[in-house]
């Protein structure tokens, strides 16, 4: 009986082997695996960290919003993939914090001598706001 069913896909073999008993949407999920979490989401927030710190304004809009924008991307994709509840919101609330560092980078969003502190709390406080209470309300996947 085995012997009727098509083989598995290599990179759906790997995934299998790396996530054992995971459930189909949690082995398309770049968020449950440490090398695509770390690509996708840690060092984009360790460059905006490390260019908040030692950067100053233009530098630290231009790798902000592109890390921004790399996140959100990854969250949308991901949700597409796997039907990760968190990533419905985070990837549009991260698009949104996009465009609020490149409105105050350019002067038209003002937040005064603050601002940045401001984007960056609010980017990491939001996300993880988001990211908790939207799995803590409808779990981990969805369709």
């Amino acid at each position: 009986m085995l012997k009727d069913l098509p083989p598995p896909a290599a990179g759906a073999l790997a995934m299998a082997d790396r996530c054992g008993t995971c459930s189909p949407a949690n082995r398309a999920d770049w968020a449950s695996d440490g090398r695509t979490l770390a690509l996708f989401w840690g060092v984009p927030f360790a460059a905006m960290l490390a260019s908040g710190l030692l950067l100053g304004a233009t530098p630290r809009a231009v790798i902000w919003v592109s890390m921004l924008l790399v996140m959100s991307v990854a969250c949308l994709v991901n949700a597409r993939r796997c039907g990760r509840v968190h990533c419905r919101f985070t990837g549009p609330f991260l698009l949104l914090m996009a465009v609020l560092v490149a409105g105050f980078a350019a002067g038209a969003l003002p937040l005064g001598a603050h601002g940045w502190a401001y984007l960056g709390g609010g980017t990491l406080l939001g996300f993880a706001a988001l990211w908790w209470g939207s799995e803590l309300a409808w779990g981990a996947f969805g369709r």
